[in-house]
């Protein structure tokens, strides 16, 4: 996808619009100056387009085109550029029922050629003078060009462009529905158009909602991937597996390509002058949307999500997101979408890609279904300084609490949060079931702290840290439940990196079902097996690369 820069809006903005689109339904006319000048044709289509066949058919229309051919369009199907709809209807000049813009074919080098730019301001500006604004956006000013122009069209058979709504002559452009190309949803009442055939159309674009991407590339279309590209390569990764290892699945798992979508809403960011801004990172799949919101209430800076959802999840997402006044009123958090493949939870991978796509030059790495403490963002910032995090490998704990209650009254100071520690309220996060990933963060004396203290490593530590955006990613062999967070602590002590404890910081685990995954490691022997072996197998990798340092990570775990 190409965007397109700011600044070109500044050549379109001049023209009064009264389509619902605003400005940005002006800018196909800018496209021979914003796109590549390099690229010499392109198919341009709207957001509400349906393809019912191959677009590759589409494009070898271009091969149609003659002389000084060089929009291929569809003639319109209303009466709009007829005129006289109702009293005073006064439409832009147009050839005949003019032509629809839903889909255009663009042949930019000869546009450029031509003088595209002037021919279409020209044109504007005359029609202005007596029209004063547009009604159909860019469709206006393209028909008005076109009424001057005639040669400059191709005309598309109609079945590239069959426009729905409820006053127009869509029915004539086929004899039967296995007859269409392109279904153009043209009208703001979408799906509840009058039709004879609305039914069959609501069905394929609710099949088309529905369907898994992965299944359209692989089995419908054959659409290259990252895999097929890089595919030599990852044959021979996988050839070395034993497919009749157990753990087989298990293994292969951090050689699967997933189709990523990366910013899938609008983020805008303003880097900070002081060049301490710390970006909160996590990941997280459909059951965890709700402590979206709630997040964002707590941490007022830039956040980087990467969610594990399912096309069709990713539309309820969307809505979702669309629903919340909150979510829409930040645009300083990056969704990442990456598409489900496979039958893990690829966890290590997910914040992999949460962490490579922040703007900052720190990053908190968190979960998803912790809260931080109020006023956490701007503590970090000025921790950042205080520690020098800039010139030294610091990695700065955030102490993990949690409650079970599912509704909490967030302590909004250290006092009311020890307070709630000793009423019950509150505990250290997995005081009752896993000890030892947060033992080290020493709790004890965090309680009277008032300075930054220094934790050494041990075994099983798993805390949530501050670092520098330049840290090492996770590793993607754990994927599921188990030693994700584990490894990444560990392999941050082999890198010498220095674990200091905030002494008035703390987040908030809150209560939620167990994941698939969690369910799976304690039901399935399996599973735990595999995992074991591949936690010995990281071991190993981590004493091959860092030497007798890395040592006692094996004697750790052997005495742990």
């Amino acid at each position: 996808m190409y965007k397109t820069p700011k600044s070109t809006l500044s050549e379109v903005s001049w023209i009064p619009n009264k389509h619902y689109s605003g400005i940005y339904g002006l800018m196909k006319l800018v496209l021979t100056k914003t796109l590549p000048s390099n690229l010499e044709r392109v198919i341009v289509l709207d957001t509400d387009i349906t393809f019912a066949t191959d677009i590759a058919e589409l494009w070898a229309v271009f091969h149609k085109f003659k002389g000084q051919q060089v929009l291929g369009l569809v003639e319109n199907q209303s009466d709009w550029y007829l005129g006289n709809l109702w009293k005073n209807h006064r439409p832009w000049p147009a050839l005949g029922r003019g032509y629809n813009t839903g889909v255009i074919l663009l042949l930019l080098d000869k546009l450029r050629k031509m003088k595209w730019e002037q021919m279409w301001r020209l044109t504007a500006e005359r029609e202005l003078m007596s029209m004063l604004s547009t009604s159909l956006a860019d469709q206006d000013i393209f028909n008005a060009v076109i009424k001057q122009n005639p040669f400059l069209v191709y005309q598309l058979p109609c079945f590239w462009n069959v426009q729905l709504s409820d006053h127009t002559r869509s029915e004539q452009c086929y004899r039967d529905v296995s007859d269409l190309k392109v279904i153009h949803w043209n009208s703001p009442k979408k799906l509840r158009v009058k039709n004879k055939h609305v039914e069959f159309f609501r069905n394929l674009y609710l099949t088309f909602l529905e369907y898994d991407g992965n299944l359209l590339r692989r089995e419908l279309f054959g659409c290259p991937s990252e895999a097929d590209v890089n595919s030599e390569n990852l044959q021979k990764q996988l050839s070395e597996l034993d497919e009749d290892d157990l753990c087989y699945e298990f293994r292969r798992e951090r050689f699967t390509v997933h189709r990523t979508h990366l910013y899938f809403l609008h983020y805008e960011y303003e880097p900070a002058s002081d060049n301490t801004d710390v970006t909160l990172v996590a990941q997280l799949s459909m059951d965890r949307l709700q402590m979206l919101e709630a997040i964002c209430k707590h941490w007022e800076g830039p956040i980087s999500l990467a969610l594990y959802l399912s096309d069709a999840e990713a539309q309820q997402f969307l809505r979702y997101a669309q629903g919340s006044e909150v979510l829409m009123s930040r645009h300083n958090v990056g969704y990442h979408i990456v598409y489900k493949e496979g039958q893990f939870y690829p966890v290590n991978l997910l914040r992999n890609v949460a962490m490579k796509h922040i703007s900052t030059p720190y990053m908190f790495l968190s979960d998803i279904d912790f809260l931080p403490m109020y006023g956490l963002y701007e503590y970090l910032r000025k921790s950042v300084i205080q520690l020098d995090l800039a010139n030294t490998k610091k990695a700065l704990i955030v102490p993990a609490f949690e409650t079970l209650r599912y509704r909490l009254s967030f302590p909004k100071s250290k006092a009311e949060l020890l307070s709630m520690l000793d009423m019950g309220t509150l505990f250290t996060f997995r005081y009752h079931v896993w000890t030892k990933g947060h033992a080290p963060t020493n709790f004890a004396k965090w309680r009277t702290a008032t300075t930054p203290y220094h934790v050494e490593w041990e075994a099983d530590f798993e805390p949530y840290v501050v670092v520098r955006k330049d840290c090492p990613e996770y590793d993607r062999r754990f994927v599921g439940f188990g030693w994700n967070k584990v490894a990444h602590i560990m392999e941050l002590d082999a890198q010498e990196y220095e674990f200091t404890v905030l002494p008035n910081a703390y987040m908030i685990h809150m209560p939620h079902a167990p994941s698939f995954d969690i369910t799976k490691f304690r039901s399935n022997k399996q599973y735990r097996i595999c995992l074991k072996t591949l936690k010995e197998e990281f071991q190993q990798d981590m004493s091959r690369h860092y030497g007798f340092a890395a040592l006692k990570y094996l004697t750790a775990e052997n005495n742990s």
